[in-house]
């Protein structure tokens, strides 16, 4: 046991080899909640009844201040060899579905988080507060902490939340470790006669073949059904990680198309005993997984076989057949446009690609040479297409084009292979898995439905090529805007270099960048630090140091916490810019609470502070990023720029999710931050209407999106990124999508106007952020023709001359 970082003597380690705490829940009643009770359930791995008279399950809070006494629920009766015993606890005000009939009642009303049971002999509450004291108490049969808790043996087991419970793995295994016995998942409370939620009194486990378990829609027919007699050979097996267990197939399906004949047995932390080619009968209790509150998720479950017991029949059985995905198979249409929950339709799968790939749920799927269209990642995850034809970009990736454009042979693939057999491989988008990989397809919270592979083809190298743009002519001005992803100074001088590179060689060292995403001074630690300047020398030191200019810096401090982003880092939009080829126009007032405003002066437009933000107080920016204008001057002419980082799609309604089409309600704030900065641009070109202006940075939204169409209205701005042709419209990869996040709008005054989206990151598994840069070189205008004329033909003359130094 382990208590404040000191290591409890291993003498005072006792592990059961008969009654044990099986499974803990404290989220019975709360809202988002199915059960209406806590309970904790306990289980006898031995071979005789384990008699419970004087016996007593207690709760500690996590804390375990000096206040916190244990309670006590004293119990009777016996937990017979190889069975459970269910005790109900505190019932709250929410829930629908009641326990078992419990063989113990009690009023514990336990933490849905973090906290300590025990199983005690004695009805006297314990005194003890420490690991230590309580792995001393020879009445402590056994006990589980769970989150923070203090008291625990080992390290504690996860936190859990209103709708998951802590369970110990079916083997019952007890090495005095709370964190390696008990796993986080949905609460599975049995009574002592195996009865469990759905079940009535008595009623003994339903037989049924996988195919009826799975049924004709998302959601099983026998959901929270204790089920019997299920047959299949195993076809993987995960034995690594917190959500361990195996796939079986029937070997003999149905001829319905909708019904998948694969099913995913759970195991909790604990490696099931079988193999590959294993003929199984099982049976459990049917549960559709879902990440969090069942009753409020917006994602789809998985359906699989939980408290599972099973036996092993033969060995090195024939593996069914697996489905050979080829590139016309997944249907081009995603979902059926339902306007909410999809999870009672009848499965359509020759019509619409998650009916595909539910009806193939837990089943083995293969695919030959198929090209990545997302990097691989930390979490040792990548993306593939099933159909490479189907919006392909230039580089390799699938190009995301529009809402009911989804690219719906997109595929993530994990590896459940233990890493000493193959490493997980590192590639980049357009490289190629050679070969066959294969593996049971399931549905995950995090990118959608997933390969398992347990054959995992070889990586091709393509040898993709970060991007270079080409360096701006005297006459041009190059604005960039770059999402630098929450730098911070406590970052590795390797990202730093790695940026600097970027803005060096592959941006061509631009006069003017937006940057995003710009933390303080110490990074995300919340203690009222705003200032960034620490942040901004360490990275224009890096560029100097990568052979670029010495580029000054202006921003704006938020207040504390009011910005969104990491809690702490108040992240902000800030302009870097060249002196040796444009100047800041420094104008006094700027402040985290202050509006910039606009005046006109002889026909000529300024702004009342440099660097401004834009309407900071408007509800617009909530909890988000203040825009930031600034004022410059090159060659004599009036540039403005406003930086920009709209808020996050946090709290959309997932693509891939049970709700058809998905809620975008993050939109809102958008199409109502585009509202107040084409406001702002209004006033700017109503003062001089043929202005230079420049909107840049991370709107957080696609170019075919309401806030861009907000932002464009009135053909004041022009969004560059849709002058590209279609395939290169993207600048960010997410979920092996490759789409736009990041924009660059300009006025109509400025020519020769020159666009470019310089991937370098986005595509890559070496990335210094998740976003690419992008580039615009434009020359800009004086708002006087002849003026204009006389600066082209300078600019010519320097072209020809081959001239580099700035216009003057």
């Amino acid at each position: 046991m382990v208590v404040a970082g000191l290591t409890a003597p291993a003498a005072g380690a006792r592990s059961s080899g008969d009654a044990v705490i099986a499974e803990v829940y404290g989220g019975g009643g709360n809202a988002g909640a199915t059960l209406t009770n806590d309970f904790v359930e306990l289980a006898n791995h031995g071979g005789t009844p384990f008699a419970l008279d004087g016996f007593s399950v207690q709760y500690l809070p996590a804390s375990a201040g000096a206040s916190s006494t244990w309670q006590v629920t004293k119990l009777n009766g016996a937990v017979a060899a190889g069975s459970r015993y269910l005790v109900a606890e505190a019932k709250g005000s929410r829930g629908t579905v009641a326990l078992p009939t419990p063989d113990a009642t009690g009023t514990l009303a336990l933490s849905s988080t973090a906290g300590t049971v025990a199983l005690v002999s004695g009805g006297d509450p314990l005194t003890c507060k420490t690991a230590v004291d309580c792995s001393a108490d020879p009445r402590v049969k056994d006990l589980v902490g769970f989150g923070d808790a203090v008291v625990r043996e080992g390290d504690p087991a996860a936190a859990l939340s209103n709708s998951t419970s802590a369970a110990r793995a079916e083997s019952l295994a007890d090495t005095d470790d709370n964190s390696a016995d008990f796993a986080a998942g949905d609460p599975t409370p049995t009574n002592a006669k195996g009865e469990t939620p759905g079940t009535a009194p008595g009623e003994p486990p339903v037989s049924a073949k996988i195919h009826e378990i799975q049924g004709t829609t998302r959601v099983s027919p026998f959901k929270d059904k204790k089920v019997g007699d299920v047959t299949g050979v195993v076809t993987a097996v995960r034995t690594f990680g917190s959500s361990r267990g195996f796939w079986i197939t029937d070997p003999h399906p149905d001829s319905d198309p909708r019904t998948s004949e694969g099913l995913f047995v759970f195991s909790g932390s604990t490696t099931p005993s079988v193999a590959v080619g294993d003929a199984v009968t099982a049976q459990g209790t049917v549960k559709e997984y879902y990440p969090d509150a069942p009753s409020t998720s917006n994602y789809q479950s998985l359906t699989e076989l939980s408290g599972a017991r099973w036996t092993v029949n033969s060995h090195g059985n024939a593996l069914p057949p697996s489905t050979v995905l080829t590139p016309d198979q997944v249907p081009d249409v995603l979902a059926p446009n339902a306007g909410g929950n999809i999870e009672p339709l009848p499965l359509e799968p020759s019509k619409y690609a998650l009916d595909f790939w539910e009806s193939h749920e837990s089943e083995t799927v293969s695919i030959s040479d198929a090209r990545v269209v997302g990097p691989s990642n930390s979490y040792d995850e990548l993306y593939v297409t099933t159909k490479p034809r189907q919006n392909p970009t230039p580089r390799g990736g699938s190009v995301y084009l529009g809402y009911d454009e989804t690219n719906t042979g997109v595929l993530k693939v994990q590896s459940i292979i233990p890493y000493d057999q193959q490493e997980f491989p590192t590639v980049n988008t357009g490289d190629v898995l050679t070969g066959t990989t294969s593996g049971p397809v399931e549905y995950s919270s995090f990118g959608g439905y997933t390969l398992f592979a347990a054959q995992l083809g070889a990586a091709q190298d393509n040898h993709l090529q970060k991007e270079t743009t080409r360096r701006q002519r005297p006459g041009e001005l190059a604005v960039a805007t770059y999402n630098v992803e929450n730098l911070a100074p406590s970052d590795p001088d390797t990202k730093y270099a790695q940026l600097a590179h970027g803005i060096v060689d592959n941006l061509a060292t631009p006069d003017i960048v937006t940057l995003e995403e710009i933390q303080d001074n110490d990074g995300a630690t919340d203690d009222g630090v705003v200032a960034a300047d620490l942040t901004l020398r360490k990275f224009t030191d890096a560029i100097a140091a990568a052979g670029g200019p010495r580029y000054q810096w202006r921003e704006i401090d938020p207040v504390n916490d009011e910005d969104g982003g990491q809690p702490g880092g108040n992240i902000r939009v800030g302009f870097l810019f060249n002196p040796a080829r444009v100047s800041f126009v420094d104008r006094p007032g700027g402040g985290p609470t202050s509006s910039v405003g606009v005046a006109a002066d002889h026909g000529k437009a300024h702004l009342t502070q440099s660097p401004g933000r834009v309407e900071p107080g408007d509800d617009a920016w909530t909890d988000s990023r203040k825009p930031l204008a600034g004022e410059f001057v090159f060659g004599g002419r009036t540039v403005f720029v406003v930086a920009n980082h709209f808020n996050s799609k946090g709290g959309d309604q997932p693509t891939h999710g049970r709700y058809q089409p998905p809620s975008r309600s993050s939109e809102v704030q958008r199409q109502k931050q585009a509202t107040v900065v084409r406001g702002f641009v209004a006033k700017l070109l109503a003062a001089e209407p043929q202005a230079n202006v420049v909107v840049a940075g991370d709107l957080n939204d696609y170019q075919f999106s309401p806030a861009l169409a907000e932002l464009t209205s009135g053909g004041r701005l022009t969004d560059l990124i849709s002058t590209l042709p279609p395939a290169e419209r993207y600048s960010y990869v997410y979920e092996g999508q490759s789409q736009v996040l990041d924009h660059i709008l300009a006025s109509a005054a400025p020519r020769g106007v020159d666009y470019d989206v310089v991937h370098l990151n986005a595509e890559f598994a070496d990335q210094a952020s998740d976003h690419d840069p992008q580039v615009v070189r434009l020359r800009p205008s004086t708002g006087n023709r002849l003026s204009d004329l006389g600066y082209d033909l300078l600019d010519y003359l320097d072209r020809l001359l081959g001239r580099t130094a700035p216009l003057g």
